[in-house]
């Protein structure tokens, strides 16, 4: 029997990018409520409680209606909003993480979809916390830019609608409570929030995190190349994984450090730039904000979920 799938707010920018993605899966069976009772809570109801596994692509409040609306405890959920990302008994979606992740996904009933700007920051720090080469108590510093699709569907209609040249590099969450601050700082091990100042630019998607480490502070200094071996370790342990570590070089600048240069995949790769007499550090991860990020994401989870391979119809 295939397993039927159901994507709550498909018409929405991750929405339509999973069933894009799905599209031509002969493995499942896509259900597909008419446009014209998308707002009809009784048909979601019925829908929400028909599937197999329900993706919820919806904006927070909408996401915990749908939630709270099935009943069936055979229906299990991936939510792509921010609603469950730090809420027990929800899992977080990012199998890269550390090594059992891929497992607890796999089993699970409720699966949270990771933020697409944490998983970057998560990929840098996890991995030096868990091998002791940073402390916790490590002050961290995140800034990066996104596609303005990273502001949905409302953010792509007035970037381009503009009839002026919209900004190239446009900082924001300048009040310093950014939604996804608390997965950051749970799942990066941090005792603290970081220091984040996002930006947009004038691109539709793509994306790179940029972590800063100034690492004179510390008792024991890790060089670059331990850094980065921590790093490789990591990534390459984890089965079927879409992260890579890049060759760890001295280089002034790199067309790899486009943030379009992984549009369309699931992958995501880091890098590592050091200079160990300063005890500088600067970790970089380049992915999609709409494929890793976010729709790329939810299928490497439903996969899981499923019992398959978790690259399944993904361009990793």
């Amino acid at each position: 029997m295939l397993a039927k799938i159901f994507i709550d707010g498909e018409a929405g920018t991750t929405g339509l990018q999973i069933r894009a993605r799905l599209a031509a899966r002969k493995d499942i069976e896509l259900l597909v409520i008419p446009p014209a009772q998308r707002k009809d809570i009784t048909v979601r109801a019925d829908f929400l409680n028909t599937a197999d596994v329900a993706i919820l692509c919806l904006p927070d409040a909408a996401a915990m209606e749908s939630v709270a609306l099935i009943t069936n405890p055979a229906t299990r959920v991936i939510d792509a909003s921010s609603s469950y990302r730090v809420t027990p008994g929800w899992i977080y979606g990012f199998a890269e993480m550390d090594s059992k992740q891929a497992s607890l996904i796999a089993t699970a009933s409720r699966v949270s979809n990771p933020g697409c700007w944490p998983q970057g920051v998560i990929a840098a720090l996890r991995p030096l916390l868990a091998a002791r080469l940073l402390p916790s108590t490590f002050p961290v510093s995140v800034n990066g830019i996104t596609g303005y699709s990273g502001g949905g569907n409302a953010m792509i209609a007035d970037y381009q609608s503009k009839t002026e040249t919209p900004p190239e590099f446009m900082p924001y969450g300048l009040t310093f409570a950014h939604k996804h601050l608390p997965e950051m700082q749970r799942y990066a091990l941090l005792d603290t929030a970081p220091l984040f100042m996002p930006a947009v630019g004038n691109f539709l998607q793509g994306m790179l995190t940029v972590v800063p480490l100034q690492l004179a502070g510390l008792s024991k200094i890790p060089t670059g190349k331990e850094i980065h071996s921590a790093l490789t370790e990591h990534f390459s342990a984890i089965k079927d994984g879409c992260v890579e570590v890049a060759p760890l070089a001295s280089l002034e600048r790199t067309s790899q450090l486009n943030p379009e240069s992984l549009n369309n995949t699931n992958r995501m790769r880091m890098h590592v730039f050091a200079d160990d007499k300063q005890a500088q550090v600067l970790l970089i991860a380049v992915y999609d904000n709409l494929g890793k990020g976010a729709s790329g994401a939810a299928i490497q989870n439903l996969n899981l979920m499923l019992g398959m391979k978790a690259t399944t119809s993904l361009d990793s």
